[in-house]
C-alpha cells in the first residue's frame, strides 16, 4: 500500500516527504492512519546522529490515529479505534514484568533499531528500504505499522490532534513527576527548562498539590508564560544564581527538583538546589559518555536522591488515560503548549523547535 512519509536522510538536513510503499502488519502490529504526531527533540538528535540509528528512517514517535487494520494475534482493538502510541517494550523481561517497561531490558534495540526483531522495515521505495518502527511506530507517515502493545485505546470524544506527545514529551515530564518524585500536596518543586516537558512536569506538580513551583530558564517570555500556566516563581539563570534564588525561596532546598535540559551545569545546579532528603530527576537527553559535575564532598550530608528518567517511568496504558482524564477535567491543560503545522511544513516545525519559538509543535496529516 502506498503512503507519504517525511524521511530523515542525513544530519541536520530537511526530512524528505516521498511517497513510499508500506508492508502488511506482522500479526503483533496494528495498521494505523496517523492523526497527529508531536515532533520531539528525540526526533531531531536522531536525525543529527547524536545516536547511532541507521539512515533512511521515518522518524516521529508521538502518533495518535485510528486503527484500520490489525495483525492476526491482536487482541482487545477494532477497526475505528483512536489510539496514542507509546514506545515499543519486550513485555517479558524481567523489568516489564516488574511494572516499568520504560526500563525495558532491549529498550534500545525495539526503539533505535529501526527495524522489526527480524531485521525486516516496514517502509520502501525505489531506492530501497527505510527504516521504520522507530519507537515503535515511526509515526511521520500517513499510514504506518506500530507495535501493537505500545498502543493506547482513547475515548472517541477526545481530540487526537492534540493527543500525540502524550507518548513520549508530556508523559516523560509528567511521569517523572507524577511517578517518581511524587510531590506531597504543600511541597515545594524547581524545575530546570520551560520547554514541553519542563512545562508538562509544572502542570503535573501543580495537579498534584504542590505549593511553590519555581521554573528555571534563561528565556524571559517562556518564564512570563510558565507564570500564567501557574509557577508561583520563577529565576532567569543568566541573571540570578538558581541554587541561591531557589533556597531562598524555599528558606533552604526544595523538596523536588526536576531537569529537563540534559546539560552538564544546569544537573549541578539541580543537584545543589535540594533541601536535605530532597529527590532530584533527570530527563534531558544529551549525548553519549557526557559527564556532569556532581559535588559528593558537599552533597553526601544532604541525603539527596537522584533518579534517572526515562518516559516518566510510565506505564502507558494506565498513565496516558490519567493525563487525558485529568485533561478533561481542566488539571492539566498540556493543549496550551502545543501549536499545529500541516504534514507540509514538518521542517518548519523542527526549526520553530529547535529555536524556541514553539513549545510542542504537532504535525496535522
Amino acid at each position: 500500500m502506498k503512503t507519504r512519509a517525511a524521511i530523515a536522510i542525513a544530519p541536520e538536513t530537511d526530512l524528505e516527504i516521498r511517497e513510499v510503499e508500506v508492508d502488511e502488519p506482522r500479526a503483533d502490529e496494528l495498521r494505523v492512519r496517523m492523526v497527529a504526531s508531536g515532533v520531539c527533540h528525540t526526533d531531531a538528535i536522531i536525525r543529527d546522529q547524536w545516536y547511532p540509528v541507521p539512515l533512511p528512517v521515518v522518524l516521529g514517535h508521538e502518533g495518535a490515529g485510528i486503527v484500520e487494520a490489525m495483525g492476526s494475534d491482536v487482541q482487545g482493538f477494532a477497526e475505528g479505534d483512536k489510539v496514542v502510541i507509546g514506545p515499543a517494550f519486550c513485555g517479558r523481561c524481567e523489568q516489564c514484568l516488574a511494572g516499568h517497561p520504560m526500563y525495558c531490558v532491549n529498550f534500545y534495540d525495539r526503539n533505535f533499531g529501526v527495524q522489526r526483531p527480524d531485521g525486516s522495515k516496514s517502509f520502501s521505495d525505489a531506492q530501497g528500504p527505510i527504516g521504520s518502527h522507530f519507537f515503535g511506530q515511526s509515526s511521520f507517515a500517513e499510514l504506518t505499522n506500530v507495535v501493537a502493545h505500545g498502543a493506547v485505546k482513547v475515548p472517541d470524544g477526545v481530540p487526537l490532534e492534540i493527543l500525540g506527545p502524550l507518548g513520549c514529551g508530556i508523559m516523560t515530564g509528567s511521569g517523572a513527576v507524577l511517578n517518581v518524585l511524587q510531590p506531597q500536596p504543600g511541597s515545594s518543586i524547581a524545575v530546570f527548562g520551560t520547554g514541553a516537558v519542563g512545562m508538562a512536569g509544572m502542570l503535573a506538580a501543580k495537579a498534584a498539590g504542590a505549593t511553590t513551583i519555581i521554573m528555571v530558564d534563561i528565556v524571559p517570555e517562556r518564564l512570563d508564560f510558565a507564570k500564567e500556566l501557574g509557577a508561583t516563581h520563577t529565576v532567569n539563570s543568566k541573571e540570578t544564581d538558581p541554587v541561591e534564588a531557589i533556597k531562598e525561596i524555599t528558606g533552604g532546598g526544595a523538596n523536588f527538583a526536576l531537569d529537563t535540559t540534559g546539560v552538564p551545569p544546569v544537573f549541578s545546579q539541580m543537584t545543589q538546589s535540594l533541601a536535605t532528603r530532597g529527590h532530584g530527576a533527570l530527563v534531558g537527553a544529551a549525548k553519549l559518555g557526557t559527564e556532569a559535575p556532581f559535588a559528593i564532598g558537599n552533597l553526601l550530608l544532604t541525603g539527596i536522591k537522584v533518579s534517572m528518567v526515562i518516559e516518566g517511568d510510565a506505564v502507558p496504558k494506565e498513565f496516558i488515560p490519567r493525563l487525558v482524564s485529568l485533561h478533561a477535567r481542566g488539571l492539566f491543560p498540556f493543549d496550551k503548549l502545543i501549536k499545529k503545522y500541516p504534514f507540509e511544513d514538518i521542517n518548519r516545525a523542527f526549526a520553530d523547535s529547535a529555536d524556541g519559538s514553539t513549545l510542542k509543535p504537532v504535525i496535522v496529516f
